[in-house]
Parts: C-alpha cells; sequence; structure tokens
C-alpha cells in the first residue's frame, strides 16, 4: 500500500467497498480508482454485525427509503395536473413549463448549498449530523406544499417549486452519498426503486385530483408525507455524525480531513465528474420530459382522455420495477454494456411511440421504456461511488445530481417551446434525441474497471 490504496481490478458493483485512506489526498488525478474488496470480506462483515446492529442498519434504509418515496412522490405528482393548472390559471405550454424551470433552479441551488455545507453538518468527512441537512431539506418542502396546497397565483405557486427544487436536491444528495459509503452497493438499486414505487404511487392519486373542484388538495398528501419525514429522519438519526451512524451498523466511516477550499477543488479537478453530470443531465431531462409531458401526448395526439394520467404512472412504475428485476442482467452483462443495451432498446420503443397511431400500444411502450430507464441513475450513482475517493463523495454526488437536475428544467421547458410553436407531437423526436445523445455521453464515462469474466 504504497499510497494507502490498494487497486485491483472488481467484476461486479456488489462487491466492492470504498476504502480511500487516510493521507490519500495527495493524489488528485481523475483516474479511476477502485479499492479492492472481496466477497468473503463482505461475508464476514455481515456475519460479524450483531442483532442490534443490524436492526439500526435497518431503520436507517428504511429512513432512507422513505425519502426517496418523498423525492419520487413529487417528481411524479406533475403530470397529470399540467393539463388542470394550464386550465386554472390560463397558461400555455410555455408558461406552465416555468413550473420545471423554477424546480430545476431550486435544484441546483441545493446542490450548490449541499457541497457548502455537507462538510458542516451533513453527510460530509467532518459530518455534523443529517437531520440537519436531509431535515432542512424535507422542511422547504413543507413550505412548498403548504403553498401549494392553497392554489396561490401562479407566480408564486411557481415559486413554490423552487423551494421544492431546494428540498428535493439536498434529500436527494445526502440520502445517495450515505448509501454510496455503505458495503453493499445493490442498496442504490432498491434506494432508487423506493423512488419508482413514490412516482408510481402519485400520478394515481393527482389524476383523480386533476378532476376534482379543488385539484389543489393533492398537495396536503404531500405535506403529510413531508412532515412525516422530517420526524423519521429526526426518530433515526438523532442529530448524530454519519461516521457514528455507520459505526452503530458496524462500520468503517473512513473519515478524512480536508478543507472546504481543497473539497470545491478537488471536486471540479475530477473529470468523472463533470461526465456523470452532464450523463445524469440528459437522463434526468429523459425521465422528466417523458413523464410530464406524455399525458398532454397522449390526450391531444392519442385522443385519449383524463384517464390518460395513468400512463404517467406505468413508465414510473416502469422505473421502479427496472431497478429491481434488472439488477441480474446488470450483474450478468457488466453495468457499462448492460447501460448501452437498455438505451438501444430504449430508442426503439419511443419509435413505436412516435410512429404507431396506437393509445394502448403506446401507453406499454412507455412502460416499457420506463423498465429499460430504471437502472440508469442508480448505476451512475454507483459508478462514481466506485471512481471517486470517499471524503469527496457525498458532495460530488450531490453536485452532479444538482446539476444533472438542470435537465428536468432544461429540457421540459424546450418542449414547453415546441409545443406552443409545433404542436406536442415534437415530443418523440426530442426525446429520442435525448435518448441518442444519454447513449454517447456513456460511452464517454472512464471505466472504473475492466471486466474479465
Amino acid at each position: 500500500m504504497a499510497s494507502g490504496v490498494d487497486v485491483v481490478d472488481v467484476p461486479k458493483t456488489e462487491d466492492i467497498e470504498l476504502s480511500i485512506r487516510a493521507g490519500a489526498p495527495e493524489d488528485k488525478s481523475s483516474k479511476p480508482v477502485v479499492s479492492s474488496a472481496v466477497g468473503f470480506e463482505k461475508n464476514m462483515f455481515l456475519a460479524s454485525q450483531t442483532e442490534e446492529q443490524k436492526r439500526k442498519a435497518r431503520m436507517q434504509m428504511m429512513c432512507l427509503y422513505w425519502s426517496f418515496f418523498l423525492l419520487g412522490w413529487n417528481d411524479g405528482s406533475t403530470g397529470p395536473l399540467l393539463p388542470r393548472i394550464q386550465s386554472v390559471y390560463h397558461v400555455n405550454f410555455t408558461i406552465v413549463s416555468l413550473l420545471f424551470v423554477s424546480l430545476c433552479v431550486g435544484c441546483i441551488a441545493g446542490a450548490v448549498i449541499n457541497v457548502m455545507l455537507t462538510d458542516k453538518v451533513g453527510f460530509g468527512k467532518v459530518s455534523r449530523d443529517h437531520v440537519l441537512m436531509s431535515g432542512i431539506g424535507s422542511l422547504t418542502q413543507i413550505v412548498a406544499y403548504s403553498l401549494q396546497a392553497a392554489a396561490v397565483p401562479f407566480p408564486v405557486f411557481v415559486i413554490a417549486n423552487f423551494i421544492n427544487g431546494v428540498g428535493s436536491a439536498v434529500q436527494d444528495a445526502q440520502a445517495n452519498g450515505f448509501v454510496a459509503a455503505l458495503d453493499d452497493n445493490s442498496k442504490m438499486g432498491y434506494l432508487h426503486a423506493v423512488y419508482g414505487a413514490g412516482a408510481l404511487v402519485a400520478p394515481l392519486v393527482s389524476t383523480q385530483f386533476s378532476q376534482l373542484k379543488h385539484w389543489s388538495f393533492h398537495y396536503l398528501i404531500s405535506l403529510g408525507i413531508s412532515l412525516s419525514n422530517v420526524a423519521f429522519l429526526a426518530y433515526t438519526f438523532r442529530l448524530k455524525k454519519q461516521n457514528d451512524c455507520l459505526a452503530e451498523i458496524g462500520l468503517d466511516s473512513g473519515e478524512e480531513n480536508a478543507s472546504e477550499t481543497r473539497t470545491y477543488r478537488q471536486i471540479f479537478a475530477q473529470k468523472t465528474v463533470h461526465v456523470l453530470a452532464f450523463f445524469i443531465l440528459v437522463y434526468v431531462g429523459v425521465e422528466v420530459t417523458l413523464g410530464g409531458w406524455i399525458v398532454s401526448f397522449m390526450i391531444d395526439e392519442r385522443g385519449g382522455g383524463p384517464s390518460a394520467g395513468y400512463i404517467s404512472s406505468g413508465f414510473f412504475g416502469g422505473l421502479m420495477v427496472g431497478r429491481v428485476v434488472l439488477l441480474w442482467f446488470n450483474r450478468k452483462m457488466g453495468e457499462q454494456r448492460a447501460l448501452l443495451v437498455y438505451a438501444v432498446l430504449a430508442i426503439g420503443l419511443e419509435l413505436v411511440v412516435w410512429l404507431v397511431p396506437s393509445l394502448i400500444g403506446g401507453a406499454v411502450a412507455v412502460s416499457l421504456v420506463g423498465v429499460l430507464l430504471g437502472p440508469t441513475y442508480p448505476l451512475a450513482v454507483n459508478h462514481a461511488a466506485r471512481v471517486l475517493p470517499r471524503w469527496l463523495l457525498t458532495s460530488s454526488i450531490g453536485w452532479i445530481g444538482g446539476f444533472g437536475q438542470a435537465g428536468s428544467a432544461v429540457f421540459p421547458f424546450i418542449t414547453g417551446l415546441l409545443a406552443s410553436k409545433r404542436g406536442i407531437q415534437t415530443l418523440q423526436p426530442l426525446i429520442v434525441a435525448m435518448l441518442a445523445s444519454m447513449l454517447v455521453l456513456w460511452l464517454m464515462v472512464p471505466k472504473a474497471v475492466h471486466r474479465t469474466d
């Protein structure tokens, strides 16, 4: 261990354990670094856990799952409500797209806040407490949902979405950073599957509210989930450091000492951070654009009725299923190759939605696209966890996620502009182009290891 890092080829995500040691910061190279971990060691760790440690580990994961359910619920709520929002506020496609823009600006602001505060009060190398970071994120969502439930004037409604974006970005970064530090990286897939569950259930509910007089009361349910999220975070993590939380379940924190200035410099010196950030930018754009506008497309272009809102549920349900069901295929094919295959198949299915004038066929194809896109985000985060130093992990993932959230505004907003000028039929060619761009970007992502199996 000449530099404090043991470098080996590792065949599977699930067998990887980050172990960047104290003193490693001297190497600021952006080359992928992967630490050694053997399945035997992982099994020994699991066997050595006490029942109390296992119970606490389950509680921690359940808490983070609930946070991600809220994030999925939030993203899945918008699509079915868009036609009603346009009707109530008398706004066109372009103006209603400002909801996506404000959410994006909030997410980017949240990413910056996360990098600034992680070292002071969050899941960073000198973590102060998780509930202050994730709890603050959830508290901002409480403010946002309170405003939206009151059906405030449209400009205030847009501002509320900005506030919501700040909270979402902070919670997303903290939860991803914590789970990425665990030995069992397959948990990342389950974490994002729960996001898919929230995004699946939300359209089922918001579709019903979109047909009611008090449509905005949908956000009262969002408010209730957010309140319970704050309580769950406070009860589970109890104002403790991340290092203490990891120690409670028998894990070494691998704490590093680095200044906040060095954290910024080291993050932006990593080539992988930038490539993954742009990859996530396009992926999130595909997810939010398709999930948000597919209802309008099916109503206007395929003759669907109000029940077309359930198609959005089918898409997000596909995301949830794909993040669990495709785990075996990810391991079998290898993650780099798997994502390429999924992207190509998704392009083919989008061509079906675009060119075949069938409501039912399009709905099925959209759901299958969700299945294929499901593993994308968790695999990308797992990849970041394997190639980035641990002391930069939470801040880096926060920046990648926050920057990527710009896609949740840029592409839906472009869709709204095109829909206003050319009609909503422009949605499908735009999605196909975005999927093709995503495929190219993934080819540019540095490889952590070379598979030998």
